[in-house]
């Protein structure tokens, strides 16, 4: 029959109901098809990540006696020993990243300037150092800096007296982990030096402005958000190290003498020295320093990446 124009046969309204049907199961398919490939490191995301995780916030507040409380977090972060690890890590974060910096950023321009072939050298030498750390890192540190390491005798020879930082002390700390740092930061930020163009420079010589004038107004404004992005990194991953800071800090953070996040919940866990619970907060502390962190860097990231568009 016909109506406004329009057939309708029968069991049209069967038919018409099961054409949008199919349509969607076939989206559906199409995007488990599109989305399959990543579900196996989804799976291993949640299992390893987010579920850990989870589970970490829930047993800093939740306990099966008390309920939801803040018990753990006040125990804590009253404790004189975790208060000084959390301080301890935020200093040395913010210690290891500017030093980073500071050396880094010349060191990238200066690099992102060479020639090809003096240019692979240097990024061979930077992933070699970027990529060496944890026990390996410390024993050769101990090798050079050492009491009695090969650096430490050479200058002994030509300075009387000559004494390099204690091992496990903050300096050493800071010095280990400058080795692998700075080459990071310089990998992290050597493409954004490419924005920088000779024909804005040349631009500016037109116009009479001098080498301070163009940094003060467009070099340096350019490059701060990726040199800041770069710093937010390194001091994330600064507070995170646990292997070279466990090997260099060891016996320091069983006489009081240094004490890290990282070392604080690896002594409760693996020793049963101190309260279990302590961990779980502390975990949940560096947690949100990392995430806090990571977040500043995505947003200076989004502002830095507005010269590419």
């Amino acid at each position: 029959m016909a109506r406004d124009g329009a057939t309708v046969l029968p069991g049209g309204a069967a038919e018409a109901s099961a054409a949008p049907r199919r349509g969607f199961l076939a989206s559906v398919g199409e995007g488990l098809a599109a989305w399959l490939p990543a579900l196996p490191l989804m799976a291993l995301a949640i299992v390893f990540l987010v579920v850990p995780t989870v589970e970490l916030v829930v047993r800093s507040f939740y306990t099966p006696d008390l309920g939801w409380n803040l018990s753990f977090w006040q125990d804590t972060l009253t404790s004189n020993g975790s208060r000084k690890a959390i301080l301890t890590s935020v200093r040395l974060g913010l210690v290891c990243a500017t030093i980073a910096l500071v050396i880094g950023t010349p060191l990238a321009w200066a690099i992102s300037r060479m020639v090809t072939a003096k240019r692979s050298t240097w990024l061979a030498l930077l992933n070699v150092g970027a990529n060496f750390g944890g026990i390996g890192l410390a024993f050769g540190y101990m090798a050079a800096l050492g009491t009695y390491g090969m650096v430490t005798l050479a200058v002994q020879k030509v300075i009387s007296g000559f004494m390099p930082p204690e091992i496990g002390s903050f300096t050493s700390l800071v010095m280990a982990y400058s080795y692998t740092n700075v080459p990071l930061f310089v990998l992290l930020t050597l493409p954004a030096m490419g924005i920088i163009r000779t024909e804005w420079m040349e631009a500016a010589e037109t116009c009479a402005a001098t080498r301070w004038q163009f940094w003060r107004y467009i070099g340096a404004p350019v490059l701060a958000p990726f040199a800041l992005a770069g710093w937010l990194l390194i001091f994330t991953w600064s507070i995170g190290l646990y292997g070279l800071a466990y090997a260099l800090g060891r016996t320091a953070s069983t006489t009081g003498e240094l004490r890290l996040i990282t070392l604080q919940i690896g002594l409760t866990l693996n020793t049963g020295a101190g309260k279990e619970e302590r961990a779980y907060v502390l975990a949940v502390v560096l947690l949100l320093l990392a995430t806090v962190a990571l977040v500043a860097y995505r947003l200076m990231l989004r502002r830095a990446l507005r010269w590419f568009t």
